[in-house]
């Protein structure tokens, strides 16, 4: 996994400074819907221009830093809608760009050097990213409309008090885990000379993927989750 830059993220600092010592906040300002183009704005600044509270954008750009978020946080019901929008544009990043690409890299791989271990290699992400796909589903279809629905204060009457935040954390898994093992096959034991650049994108393009993944479930299990069953306890689902 990507190792990022230890810097603080505070209201002060300019973004794009942040942005230079970490591109991976790049992505952060994508699954938010926020233009690349930050100017000469500190995080407060963007923060107000945006419309975001301070406290969720420097928790979550923390998380993209390498730093945890300690202690409860006060996010309130708008800032956990905002949290399940920038989950489901993740969503979208991984079926519409990491996977295509992914897949486009293997494939011409094994069109290159059609060796048993390019097949398995091909095999192995099939079967890994259906998995993701099955929690992505997952968490669209059940676990977001629940949130939501308890976060705009209605009841969800299909799952009614059958569902909670304690159920979703304990359906929880870290998606991300497998990808170590499919860059284990990658750097240790695929028998393949020459494609180095296309072996280089491919193995950037899966420490993206990975590294991703783990933001999104520690945003998870750092806010939503906690969160939920902050508010679960406040209305007495």
């Amino acid at each position: 996994m990507f190792h990022t830059p230890k810097t603080k993220v505070r209201p002060a600092t300019k973004m794009a400074e942040l942005i230079d010592a970490n591109p991976h906040l790049l992505l952060m300002l994508q699954h938010f819907n926020i233009d690349f183009r930050v100017n000469d704005l500190t995080v407060w600044q963007l923060c107000i221009r945006q419309g975001i509270s301070e406290n969720l954008f420097v928790s979550i750009a923390n998380l993209y830093n390498g730093f945890d978020i300690r202690g409860p946080q006060p996010f309130t019901r708008g800032d956990l809608l905002l949290v399940i929008d920038f989950l489901k544009s993740s969503h979208d990043f991984y079926r519409r760009e990491k996977y295509p690409q992914i897949s486009s890299y293997i494939r011409q791989l094994q069109e290159n050097h059609p060796v048993r271990e390019m097949k398995l290699l091909e095999k192995f992400f099939k079967e890994y990213f259906d998995e993701v796909l099955e929690h992505l589903d997952y968490e669209d279809s059940t676990a977001f409309p629940y949130f939501i629905s308890l976060l705009e204060g209605g009841e969800n009457d299909r799952l009614g008090k059958r569902y909670s935040s304690k159920v979703y954390g304990d359906h929880h898994t870290d998606i991300e885990l497998k990808l170590q093992d499919l860059k284990n096959l990658l750097l240790m034991y695929v028998d393949i000379e020459g494609d180095l650049e296309l072996r280089r994108k491919l193995l950037f393009a899966l420490y993206e993927l990975e590294f991703d993944l783990y933001i999104h479930s520690l945003i998870e299990e750092k806010i939503l989750i906690p969160s939920g069953q902050r508010i679960e306890k406040e209305v007495n689902v």
